[in-house]
C-alpha cells in the first residue's frame, strides 16, 4: 500500500513537472506557479521574414526603369530565316520630345554598290512607293514605341540580301521658337550563309549559365536544410532549459 502510494506521488510530480510547473519551492513545498517559457524563433517566423524581403524586393525591382543602350546589330543571317538589323539611337534627354525620321537604305556590295532606299519610319512605318518588288513585303518594322529602337526585320532571307545597310536617323527638336535637328548613321555590313554557323561564345555563355543556375540552386537547398537543422536544435535546447 505505501509503495503504491509512493508511486502515485511521484507519477503526480512527474506530470506537474511536465506541466510546466516546478517540483517545490525553497522552504520545501510544492511550488505550483508556472515557469515562463523560452521559445525560439519558429520556423514560420523565419518563412514570414523572407516572404516580407521578398516583397520588398519585388518593390525594388518595379521602380527601375529602363534604360536605352546601344547595341551592335547581328552581322550574319541563314538564307531562309529571319534576319533583325539592329538599328539604335538613343535620346540623351528623356523629357526632351523630338520628331523622329528613319531611312534605310541598301547599298549592295563592294562589287556592285547601288544606294536603295528601301524602308522609312516617319510618324508611322512605310515602304517607299518607289522600292524595288524585290523588297516589298521583306521588311517589317521591329522598333520601339518610344523609337530609340529603330530596327527592321528581313523576311526569308536570301543569298543576295548580303551587302551594307544604312540606317540614316533624324531627330528634330524644338524649344519654343529654336529648332535643332541631329542625324546619325549606323551601317551594317551584313553576310548570309547558306547554313547557320556555330557560335562558340554562345554556347559556352549558355553552359555556364545553367552550371551556375544548378549550383545556386543546390546553395539554397542546402542552407534550407541548415536553417531547419539549427531551429530545430535550438527548440530543443529550449524545452531542456524549461524542463
Amino acid at each position: 500500500m505505501t509503495q503504491n502510494l509512493i508511486w502515485m506521488e511521484k507519477h503526480r510530480m512527474k506530470k506537474l513537472q511536465l506541466s510546466g510547473y516546478s517540483r517545490t519551492s525553497p522552504n520545501g513545498k510544492l511550488d505550483l506557479r508556472r515557469r515562463p517559457v523560452v521559445r525560439s524563433p519558429s520556423m514560420a517566423t523565419h518563412m514570414r521574414l523572407v516572404l516580407h524581403l521578398l516583397l520588398l524586393f519585388i518593390f525594388a525591382v518595379q521602380e527601375v526603369r529602363l534604360v536605352c543602350v546601344n547595341v551592335a546589330s547581328d552581322k550574319e543571317a541563314t538564307v531562309g530565316g529571319v534576319m533583325k538589323l539592329t538599328c539604335i539611337y538613343c535620346m540623351k534627354r528623356e523629357e526632351i520630345s523630338a520628331e523622329t525620321k528613319v531611312d534605310w537604305f541598301y547599298n549592295g556590295s563592294a562589287s556592285d554598290y547601288k544606294r536603295l532606299l528601301i524602308y522609312q519610319y516617319n510618324r508611322e512605318p512605310q515602304e517607299p512607293e518607289d522600292a524595288r518588288m524585290y523588297w516589298k513585303g521583306r521588311l517589317t518594322w521591329n522598333g520601339s514605341k518610344d523609337l530609340q529602337d529603330l530596327s527592321i526585320s528581313i523576311i526569308n532571307v536570301s543569298a543576295t540580301d548580303s551587302g551594307t545597310y544604312d540606317c540614316v536617323v533624324s531627330r528634330f527638336f524644338e524649344f519654343d521658337s529654336f529648332k535643332h535637328s541631329i542625324t546619325e548613321k549606323i551601317t551594317i555590313e551584313l553576310k548570309v550563309n547558306m547554313q547557320a554557323s556555330v557560335d562558340t561564345a554562345a554556347l559556352y555563355s549558355e553552359i555556364m549559365m545553367y552550371v551556375l543556375l544548378v549550383f545556386l540552386t543546390l546553395w539554397l537547398l542546402v542552407e534550407m536544410i541548415y536553417c531547419y537543422r539549427k531551429i530545430s536544435k535550438s527548440e530543443e535546447l529550449a524545452q531542456d532549459t524549461v524542463y
